[in-house]
């Protein structure tokens, strides 16, 4: 397996005080691209604005974390009845959560009313939809998310629709399935590009993929992948497509999920769930439900380390530069977080991994958020 790193991270902490490190947290704006709290808790009736002793992501734990931006994603799967209804369900009930806590967290529509809430002290919201079937083929659809705060769009999730086919697809090579972009598929693209809503090419297809950054006039977001060339992946980006990213001045999220970053994961929790699991009468198909059937200790053991969601930005940063880098967690879409990447909370240990790696205190800047809210003003320019 062959991947570059562009910086020898050694443990050199003891060269920065770690109240230096806390400060540059604190100071720096930090923003994260993907959360399903949203779908995963508040959309359930649990109120986030408390302390949970479940799931990633709650408003102490953000703060705790200095999460300064959130993303929520809205996401449901193809089978849901009326997607265009039930994502407006879900911004209903995060309007409901904003406007019990005001006190604490704030909606933001531009970078402007992000530098307010930031100013204020607020945890600062925004919306992505998570799936273009949501949309339900309709343009109108569009404008009406844009109207409620949506800023961004991820084309597909795993399911392709009538007009994009998705990354899980085209892995699939099923004979009778088109690729790409249709021509309503890019009336979507140019009817984003209009309203200033970012395109988000995470989960989409490779050709889906390029058939957009051929036709957008504004720069794009990867909201939560990885890199193939560590772990050959069909979500995670491949060499040519992250250097495509960086052409167009767009940014990659870094996704915290184990089965994206180590390409060890899969193997061994089948291996284990072999091993541990004595139920065989109904073996489930997917690694995630293997997965969350084993031991809690056995769960533990397969925790990649913090440094292997270095080793992706490093490679990312080699191939695109600094300025196309930022975060996408994932958290509360996914069960196998790295080991200390536990939840929200636990951010300012990966500030402190890249301080200890040799990154700049304006190159982390960037890492946190700075590359965010540059694609984000791009989009009304």
């Amino acid at each position: 397996m062959k991947f570059f790193l562009f910086f020898i991270c050694l443990p050199i902490a003891n060269l920065v005080h770690a109240q230096h490190k806390n400060a540059l947290h604190k100071e720096a704006i930090v923003v994260d691209l993907h959360n399903d709290v949203l779908t995963e808790s508040i959309i359930k009736g649990k109120n986030i604005a408390k302390r949970l002793d479940k799931g990633h992501t709650d408003l102490p734990r953000l703060k705790e974390g200095g999460v300064d931006v959130q993303f929520f994603s809205v996401w449901c799967d193809e089978k849901k009845r009326n997607p265009f209804q039930y994502a407006n369900k879900q911004i209903d009930a995060l309007y409901e959560l904003l406007n019990r806590n005001a006190d604490q967290i704030v909606l933001a529509k531009n970078v402007e009313e992000i530098r307010k809430g930031v100013q204020q002290g607020k945890i600062v919201a925004m919306l992505g939809v998570e799936g273009g079937h949501m949309i339900e083929d309709r343009l109108a659809n569009v404008d009406s998310l844009y109207s409620r705060g949506v800023r961004y769009l991820t084309l597909t999730w795993n399911n392709s629709t009538s007009w994009a086919s998705s990354a899980a697809d085209e892995q699939q090579k099923k004979k009778d399935q088109s690729t790409g972009l249709n021509a309503f598929g890019k009336q979507v693209v140019q009817r984003m590009n209009a309203l200033g809503m970012v395109i988000d090419l995470s989960h989409v297809g490779e050709q889906t993929f390029y058939d957009v950054l051929e036709i957008t006039k504004k720069p794009v977001f990867v909201s939560h992948s990885d890199v193939y060339a560590i772990n050959p992946h069909y979500r995670n980006l491949k060499d040519e497509q992250i250097k495509a990213i960086a052409k167009n001045g767009g940014v990659i999220g870094v996704n915290f999920y184990a089965d994206f970053l180590d390409p060890t994961f899969r193997k061994n929790v089948s291996s284990l769930y072999a091993r541990h699991v004595t139920k065989k009468d109904s073996v489930p198909t997917t690694i995630d439900k293997k997965y969350q059937l084993l031991p809690k200790e056995v769960k533990l053991s397969l925790e990649p380390p913090l440094s292997l969601v270095v080793d992706h930005i490093n490679y990312l940063v080699e191939l695109a530069g600094i300025d196309h880098i930022g975060l996408g967690a994932d958290f509360d879409g996914m069960d196998a977080t790295p080991k200390g990447l536990s939840d929200v909370s636990a951010y300012p240990l990966l500030t402190e991994a890249l301080i200890d790696c040799g990154y700049t205190e304006a190159m982390i800047r960037k890492i946190l958020g700075g590359n965010v809210l540059r694609v984000l003003e791009a989009q009304n320019q």
